[in-house]
């Protein structure tokens, strides 16, 4: 078989493929046998019809038959030949597959860049971690004290905070109109645009109102950016939140905690382990893009648009575990694509850089630490580690899991061989 390899790309190679007559001679003559095995005319009793029927009335499924055995085939021996790795399924073209000659045709595919590595080693980082504040804390004791809020309807107008249910229609310039009854919104919370929450301060149940309204710039709905459109809104009801204080009574229906400064001391401990993680993995992204940057290497576009793909995939699920159905939603994929390309390009940048110094470093994951990894996934997640383990082999996550403890592993060897400068 010839093989003849050609660069066009940084991370695209066209191979162009001759598979000798003897070969190609072979899979016809297969083709022809199975094709004749299966084949049915008026007379002939089935796998009895001559031979030379066979070459004139199924001609094209022998050769369908030939080019879905050989072609593949073949092109697994080139990429062989060739010590290629290829990111993506090859376009093939050019196929020349003609009885009694060789098979010829050309595969263009895409292959991961040969990054040339520099210094990566001793990379200096300023890291500049934030500490957790008393108001860090009293901010997250009121979080936690609006959360266990009761609403109790009120008669009296609407104030800033309260929980309100309107009745209303939106007509955008040059849109369609919009109605619903019953909806609620926390006044001055910035879910609904700004001039329906100050429109409904001051109302009391009952109360209408109409007023202009502009849609921002970053409306998620791109037709509305920047337009005008016309409200009318009906108050129906008001809620007012009764916010419990905070004090050791509250304290006490958090668990086990007697006093008000126990839970305090709690929260404040929960902060600081999340700001630790916080600043670990802000420090871990300052060394590796800061290995990147003395970097050039191209990225293989396949790659790519598959991370765009799985980002899409990973909005899509998102919204229908909040009860949004994904279908009903006007997807441009090829705009989010091109939003999504940059973040995308990032990702699949980081992602060889690591993988090359992986390969450089003889950095491997053993089994023992996938078996560790399992059972801590397993504990967190109240199941037993076999359950897990089987759920993931079946799944096809296994190889995933042993990839990501190899990424992460890479990651805390740039960290740990980096000159991290503290904050003064």
């Amino acid at each position: 078989m010839k093989v003849e390899i050609q660069e066009i790309e940084p991370c695209k190679r066209q191979l162009v493929v001759e598979a000798p007559e003897t070969e190609v001679a072979a899979a016809w003559e297969a083709a022809y046998g199975r094709v004749q095995r299966e084949a049915r005319l008026p007379g002939f009793r089935r796998g009895k019809v001559p031979r030379s029927l066979v070459r004139v009335r199924f001609a094209d499924e022998v050769r369908r038959t030939v080019a879905e055995e050989l072609i593949p085939a073949t092109y697994r021996r080139a990429l062989d030949e060739a010590r290629l790795r290829p990111v993506e399924e090859p376009e093939v073209r050019d196929v020349h597959l003609e009885e009694g000659q060789p098979l010829r045709f050309t595969a263009v595919v895409e292959v991961k860049p040969a990054i040339t590595l520099g210094t990566y080693r001793g990379l200096t980082v300023r890291p500049a971690p934030r500490r957790v504040t008393d108001a860090d804390v009293e901010g997250t004791l009121i979080a936690l004290a609006e959360r266990h809020a009761t609403l109790t309807t009120v008669t009296r107008p609407v104030r800033v905070g309260d929980f309100v249910l309107v009745d209303y229609a939106l007509e955008p310039e040059g849109g369609e109109s919009r109605r619903e009854q019953g909806y609620g919104f926390s006044v001055g919370g910035g879910r609904v645009l700004p001039e329906m929450d100050e429109a409904v301060i001051g109302l009391a149940p009952g109360d209408e109102r109409q007023l202009v309204v502009r849609f921002p710039d970053g409306h998620p709905r791109e037709e509305l950016r920047g337009k005008t459109g016309r409200l009318w809104l009906r108050l129906v009801e008001v809620k007012e939140k009764d916010v419990p204080a905070l004090d050791d009574e509250f304290a006490q229906a958090q668990g086990a905690y007697q006093t008000l400064e126990e839970l305090r001391a709690a929260v404040r401990l929960d902060l600081g382990r999340a700001s630790e993680a916080e600043a670990r993995r802000a420090l871990e992204d300052a060394v590796v893009d800061a290995g990147l940057a003395d970097h050039d290497f191209a990225v293989p576009e396949g790659l790519v648009l598959r991370e765009v793909a799985h980002r899409i995939t990973r909005a899509r699920d998102q919204l229908a575990r909040q009860g949004v159905n994904p279908e009903a939603l006007p997807w441009d994929y090829a705009k989010l694509t091109e939003e999504l390309r940059p973040a995308a390009t990032r990702a699949v940048r980081r992602a060889l850089f690591l993988e090359a110094i992986a390969d450089r470093e003889e950095l491997t994951v053993t089994d023992a630490e996938v078996d560790a990894e399992i059972e801590r996934l397993a504990r967190e997640s109240s199941r037993a580690p076999q359950a897990l383990r089987s759920v993931l082999q079946r799944g096809g996550d296994l190889e995933g899991l042993r990839h990501g403890l190899r990424v992460a592993k890479t990651v805390a060897f740039l960290v740990e061989h980096a000159h991290i400068q503290a904050e003064p």
